[in-house]
């Protein structure tokens, strides 16, 4: 349910279309729903401008199939992320119109895609490494109607490699930063441009790293102002507050 469809039923029922049973059968879900195992967040598009994300991980193959299968059962968008094959496919048979985005592990039903919007965000990754997480981040911005731009492997041990990408980056109104290692990049990309920054440590790196941690560190104590960051690894995260601040009328 989202602001368009809950606008319409109602005006349709001011205007004699509709009568109250079958208003009442279309908001009967409102505000969620009641799987046992799951209860399903109707009300959250209307209340924050999205739905209700998945998030798979943990989840079993059977709960995440039930959960697509009665979220895209009423016409609503569904992305789920931090997905496997096996789940994908357990979704994939009971809706064959099912993505799989395999390198940002994420499952997408898109049954009413917005306008994407003019600015882009720019999803950049210090190494390759990165990608995974920076997949999902730039997947997440596109599903929610945004547009990117992928910059791949222009971290601080080859920095040349970013420069040539300059205008292009200031050209995007969010600027996503990936990095594993030291983090060092998100403050690079912070002190050359005029846009937010969201960094997004990745647990990419040698034993000092500590799965991120370093990366987290560096990122949170940037000199660089405008930076903000987001958890390890978080590429969702990420990709929705971009999506979030681009989308700011």
């Amino acid at each position: 349910m989202n602001r368009e469809r809950l606008k319409k039923i109602l005006e349709d029922l001011s205007e004699g279309k509709i009568n109250t049973d079958d208003a009442f059968e279309q908001l009967k879900f409102l505000p969620y729903s009641d799987l046992g195992f799951a209860r399903i967040d109707h009300h959250r598009e209307i209340r924050t401008g999205y739905p209700e994300i998945v998030f798979c991980e943990g989840k079993t193959i059977e709960q995440v199939r039930e959960i697509f299968k009665h979220i895209s059962g009423t016409g609503q968008n569904v992305i789920g992320t931090r997905a496997s094959e096996e789940k994908f496919r357990a979704v994939h048979s009971i809706a064959p119109e099912a993505f799989w985005h395999e390198e940002a592990r994420i499952i997408s039903i898109i049954k009413d895609r917005d306008e994407t919007t003019e600015a882009p965000i720019a999803v950049i990754t210090a190494g390759t490494s990165d990608i995974p997480v920076a997949e999902e981040a730039a997947v997440t911005c596109e599903l929610l109607g945004n547009k990117v731009i992928r910059i791949y492997d222009a971290g601080v041990a080859g920095i040349h490699r970013l420069f040539d990408k300059l205008p292009v980056i200031r050209d995007c109104r969010v600027v996503i930063v990936i990095a594993g290692m030291e983090g060092a990049l998100a403050s690079v990309v912070g002190g050359l441009i005029d846009k937010p920054v969201i960094a997004v440590p990745t647990s990419v790196g040698y034993g000092a790293n500590f799965r991120g941690v370093s990366a987290l560190l560096a990122m949170l104590t940037s000199c660089a102002s405008g930076v903000s960051v987001v958890n390890i690894d978080n590429g969702f995260g990420a990709g929705f507050n971009a999506s979030m601040i681009n989308q700011i009328k």
